[in-house]
């Protein structure tokens, strides 16, 4: 992350939100494209470069700057931000639910396959990819077995890991984490991790191959090459 503290020497006092433009004072480095810069104070705030042109910009609530950033204008969830020395203003705004204008939240307390995300005060549903609940510890989808203090495993992937396979089967050749076939489904596969079924898709282009539980290109799995 680029910083303006040894090129734009400004006083708190001299310091506009919400992209106030900078006339009179110090210039942007680079004169062509699009450039953000951390303020060297504060984590909400940050200068943006516009072909030459110097603003500064404010974080919408539940955002702040890091450089990283590609949420909305340049900024990310407060949550994913070392603001490190900078402070950072984190006076929630909340609406329709929403703690902060722009968050991602669990849709209740249960395990669920959903999550919200807010944007402008806004909640908006969205569903995790098929075999993952929410996990709000690392604010997006993870495998159920991670979550076995309110999720089942079984419930969520529709399956049961058996306790022992037929020696010399497909599913033998990868124990003690067999795999199986989801029937009809030519791009997925249950592989069990300590007794629990993780849903695991082939992959863009690939499909499994039932005979060896792995996953091939769609020309060597002819009856699945039209689904592809």
């Amino acid at each position: 992350m680029r910083t303006l503290a040894a090129v734009l020497v400004l006083s708190l006092a001299a310091v506009a939100h919400g992209g106030v433009l900078l006339q009179g004072g110090p210039s942007c480095p680079e004169q062509h494209g699009v450039q953000a810069y951390a303020h060297p104070e504060s984590c909400n705030l940050f200068f943006l470069c516009t072909n030459g042109t110097l603003t500064v910009e404010t974080c919408e609530n539940g955002l702040l700057f890091d450089g990283k950033g590609a949420v909305h204008n340049h900024c990310n969830y407060n949550w994913a931000v070392d603001c490190g020395h900078r402070k950072a203003d984190l006076t929630p705004i909340s609406s329709h639910g929403c703690e902060y204008q722009f968050g991602i939240y669990p849709d209740g307390h249960e395990c669920s396959t959903h999550y919200i995300k807010c944007a402008y005060g806004e909640p908006i549903p969205h569903q995790c990819e098929p075999g993952l609940v929410y996990d709000e510890r690392i604010h997006g989808c993870n495998w159920p077995d991670l979550l076995l203090e309110k999720c089942n495993p079984e419930a969520v992937v529709g399956f049961k890991c058996p306790t022992k396979v037929p020696a010399h089967s497909p599913a033998a050749r990868f124990w003690p984490y067999p795999r199986f076939p989801v029937p009809g489904d030519c791009h997925r596969l249950i592989t069990c991790v300590n007794g629990h079924p993780r849903l695991v898709s082939c992959g863009e282009g690939k499909v499994l191959d039932e005979s060896t539980l792995t996953c091939e290109e769609a020309e060597y799995v002819p009856h699945c090459a039209n689904r592809v």
